[in-house]
């Protein structure tokens, strides 16, 4: 057995236990909004610390929600979203995966 089957074997098993799923999730969601606030941030031409001083935090804390290390609460978006001048729109939508 090669090195990537090991990996996806691990990943497999470490994915069946309890409540992985969930974090993996969430884990992704923190991960693409980091990357959309980024973006936003980037595209405003501005640094960590501007953008965190706009929306009332400190430049550790949009390094680490830019890289996905923290699940955001809506309070942290809606403060994001303000300084970007964005509206915050959260929807539910069906999953292509939903039977």
């Amino acid at each position: 057995m090669n090195d990537r089957n090991d990996w996806n074997e691990l990943r497999e098993r470490r994915l069946a236990e309890p409540g992985a799923a969930d974090a993996y999730e969430a884990a992704r969601i923190a991960f693409e909004l980091g990357q959309t606030v980024r973006e936003l941030r980037e595209r405003n031409g501005w640094s960590q610390t501007e953008l965190a001083r706009a929306a009332g935090m400190t430049q550790s804390a949009v390094a680490r929600f830019e890289a996905g290390g923290a699940v955001p609460t809506l309070t942290v978006l809606e403060r994001l979203a303000r300084a970007l001048k964005m509206r915050l729109d959260i929807t539910f939508a069906p999953r292509a995966d939903a039977a």
